[in-house]
């Protein structure tokens, strides 16, 4: 069966689109994160939101599971080679959103913590 998309954007939003996908990404380019500490980087998600998107992230490529033979279990999560490829449009994309920021709100009425830790 052949997967048909309208243009290439269909394709990104599909694969790291949605409220929690990019979040997990940008935190993993900082290098190999545990499941409880992307659940407490990862504002807001449910433990049952964050297993069905590292799921997904894992299917299509993007990260890696490693599963540490030890009790209790340890399990860590790292971009793969090819979602490497990911962290200079993340970068982009924090860029972007600090300008809008500075454009659309110039007296400062938003506030972006660990701004100064983008990738």
């Amino acid at each position: 069966m052949v997967k048909e998309y309208n243009n290439r954007i269909e394709v990104v939003l599909e694969v790291i689109g949605g409220k929690w996908k990019a979040h997990i990404l940008y935190h993993l380019t900082r290098g190999p994160i545990r499941t409880g500490e992307l659940k407490r980087l990862v504002t807001g998600i449910t433990q049952k939101m964050l297993t069905e998107q590292l799921k997904e992230l894992e299917k299509d490529g993007l990260i890696s599971r490693k599963v540490y033979n030890q009790i209790p279990p340890k399990v860590e999560y790292s971009l793969t080679e090819y979602g490497e490829s990911l962290k200079e449009v993340l970068k982009v994309l924090c860029d972007w959103g600090g300008d809008y920021i500075k454009h659309r709100y110039p007296n400062g009425e938003v506030i972006v913590r660990n701004s100064g830790d983008d990738i």
